[in-house]
C-alpha cells in the first residue's frame, strides 16, 4: 500500500544544529501514527516541514508515492495536508460556519445555506456545536472539532493533531478519540502529537519516537511497552518516584480556606497548608480547583464572591490584584502559560526581571541593566532554564520544558510564603517532568507552603503529603499518601 506520506533521509539544520537530521517517517491510509518525544526532540520540526511551514534541507517527502516540496502553507494544504494545531487556527471573529467553508466560494456566499450545511457537516462527525456562533466563543477542544470537521470537507488526506488534549475536558477528549477513529475509517491518515503515553498506547497504531532529531525507532502495536517507549524518548528509564515527605507542619497554617464560594463554580471551598508542605489537589476539569487559586491570589475580583475567608499565617486576606498578593507572599503559577504566565515577544531576561519587579516590596527608583543582568542570571541557573542567550532569546522560542521553568522563575524570584502551582507540568516532556517536581520539593523544603493542582494523578501522588480532593466546586475527600491510589481518587473525584 502507498503511504499517504513518506519522508526519507530528510534533515533541517538550523545554523551549527541539527533539528531533523536523516529521518524516514510515513503514515498509510486509515492509520494513526502516534509521533513521541520530549520537547526540543524535532517534532515541530518536522510537522512544520509537512504542513509547509519550513522547508526541509535534504532528502525527499512525497505525498501517495508523488515527491513534493512545500514552500508555503497553502501548497500543503492544496496537497491534502491539515494540521490541527494546539491553540488553533481559526478566525475567532468569524463564525464557526464562515470557519469551516472560508475558501468554498460556493458555500461561503450563499448566507441562506452557510449554517444549515455547517450544521449538517457537523452533525455528520457527531460533534454538538452551532454553526451561528463567533468561533472565538469555543472552547481549546470545540475549535480543534471544528478543525477537523473543516479538514475533511476539504477532502484532507492527512490530518496532523499536535498535543490534542493537552487543555480539553474529559468530553472533549472522548469526542477527539471518536474523531481520531472516524478519520481512522475513511481511509484519512493521522499523526498524533502527545506527551501522554497511555493516549498514544490506546490509539496508535504505530509510534514512532525522535530524540534530538534522530528518529529512535517505530513500533507496532504489539510492540507497544511504557518502558520500552521512555527509554526511546529520554535515553535512560524515568521514574515518577515518591520523593522525600517534607517536614512536620508548624501549628498555625501558612494558609487557610474557610467556606469560599463563588457561584456556580466554587460553593463552601475550605482547606489548610502548612509551612513545608505540600498539598495536591485533584478533581476533574470544572471542579473549581483554579477558580479557588485565582480567588486566593487576587487574580479574581473578590466582589463577586459570596462569602467566605482566606487567612495568610492566621490573619484575615483580601487582595485587589496579583501583585498585592505576591507582596503578601503569595504566588499563583498559572496552569495557562501560553496565555499569561509570560509575555512571548519577551526576552527570558526580561520575563524574570518583570516577575522581580512584581515581587518587589518597593520598585527601584532607577532601573539598572546590570540588576537585570545578575537576576536572570541568577534564575536561568536556579531553575535549570536550557538557553545560551537568555538576554537575547525570547520565551516562545524555548521548549514547553524551559517555558515552564521560566513561568516559575518569573512567580518565584523572591521567596513566597505561599506558592499554589497549577498543571505544573502540562504539556511538558518527561525528562524534564522530575526536574520541576525537584524544584517543587525544594521549595517545600525551604519553608514555603506548597499547593499543587494537577489533573495528572501519577504527579499528584508523587509530590503531595497530602491529597485532596475537589468535585463540585468543594472538597469531597481527604488522604494520605498511602491511601492516594488511583482508584480511591478517581472514585472520589466522580462519586
Amino acid at each position: 500500500m502507498t503511504p499517504v506520506i513518506r519522508l526519507t533521509d530528510v534533515s533541517k539544520r538550523y545554523g551549527g544544529t541539527y533539528a531533523l537530521d536523516g529521518v524516514d517517517f510515513d503514515v498509510q491510509p486509515g492509520e494513526i501514527h502516534a509521533l513521541l518525544g520530549e520537547n526540543g526532540a524535532g517534532k515541530s520540526t518536522m510537522v512544520k516541514i509537512i504542513s509547509g511551514a519550513v522547508a526541509h534541507d535534504s532528502g525527499t517527502l512525497e505525498i501517495e508515492g508523488s515527491k513534493r516540496s512545500f514552500t508555503t502553507p497553502r501548497d500543503s494544504v492544496e496537497a491534502g495536508v491539515a494540521m490541527v494545531y494546539q491553540e488553533g487556527s481559526l478566525v475567532e471573529s468569524m463564525t464557526v460556519a464562515q470557519n469551516l467553508f472560508m475558501g468554498d466560494e460556493k458555500v461561503f456566499n450563499n448566507l441562506g445555506r452557510l449554517n444549515v450545511v455547517a450544521r449538517e457537516l457537523l452533525e455528520s462527525h457527531n460533534f454538538h456545536i452551532r454553526p451561528d456562533v463567533p468561533a472565538g466563543a469555543l472552547g481549546i477542544g470545540q475549535k480543534q472539532m471544528v478543525e477537523i470537521a473543516r479538514a475533511v470537507h476539504r477532502n484532507a488526506k492527512l490530518v496532523i493533531l499536535d498535543e490534542p488534549t493537552s487543555s480539553v475536558t474529559p468530553e472533549e477528549r472522548l469526542q477527539l478519540f471518536l474523531s481520531m477513529q472516524r478519520l481512522k475509517r475513511r481511509g484519512i491518515g493521522v499523526i498524533f502529537i502527545t506527551h501522554m503515553l497511555d493516549e498514544a498506547f490506546e490509539q496508535a497504531d504505530r509510534i514512532t519516537v525522535l530524540r534530538d532529531g534522530v528518529v529512535q525507532g517505530t513500533l507496532a502495536r504489539p510492540e507497544f511497552t511504557r518502558e520500552r517507549v521512555v527509554k526511546m524518548m529520554v535515553g535512560r528509564t524515568v521514574e515518577m518516584g515518591r520523593v522525600l515527605p517534607g517536614r512536620a507542619p508548624e501549628p498555625v497554617p501558612a494558609l487557610q480556606v474557610e467556606d469560599v464560594t463563588l457561584l456556580p463554580v466554587v460553593r463552601n471551598m475550605a482547606f489548610s497548608a502548612y509551612a513545608g508542605e505540600i498539598v495536591g489537589i485533584y478533581g476533574l476539569v470544572g471542579a473549581g480547583r483554579s477558580e479557588t487559586a485565582m480567588i486566593i491570589s487576587g487574580v479574581m475580583k473578590r466582589r463577586r464572591l459570596r462569602g467566605g475567608t482566606v487567612r495568610l499565617n492566621g490573619k484575615p486576606v483580601r487582595f485587589r490584584t496579583p501583585r498585592h498578593a505576591r507582596k503578601a507572599g503569595i504566588v499563583y503559577i498559572t496552569e495557562d502559560r501560553k496565555a499569561s504566565g509570560f509575555f512571548s515577544h519577551l526576552t527570558i531576561a526580561d520575563n524574570i526581571y518583570l516577575g522581580h519587579l512584581c515581587s518587589a516590596l518597593r520598585l527601584p527608583f532607577f532601573y539598572r541593566p546590570g540588576d537585570r543582568k545578575s537576576v536572570a542570571k541568577r534564575f536561568v541557573e536556579r531553575f535549570q532554564v536550557r538557553t545560551l542567550q537568555p538576554g537575547k532569546a525570547t520565551v516562545e522560542e524555548l521548549s514547553g520544558g524551559n517555558q515552564q521553568k521560566v513561568v516559575l522563575a518569573k512567580g518565584l524570584t523572591r521567596k513566597p510564603l505561599v506558592a499554589i502551582i497549577d498543571e505544573p507540568t502540562r504539556g511538558v516532556d518527561l525528562g524534564t517532568i522530575p526536574e520541576i517536581h525537584a524544584m517543587i520539593r525544594a521549595l517545600a523544603d525551604d519553608g514555603v507552603a506548597v499547593v499543587v493542582i494537577s489533573s495528572y494523578l501519577p504527579e499528584i501522588q508523587a509530590l503531595s503529603d497530602r491529597v485532596l480532593v475537589a468535585r463540585a466546586g468543594s472538597i469531597a475527600a481527604e488522604f494520605s499518601p498511602e491511601e492516594a491510589d488511583e482508584e480511591s481518587l478517581m472514585f472520589a473525584a466522580v462519586h
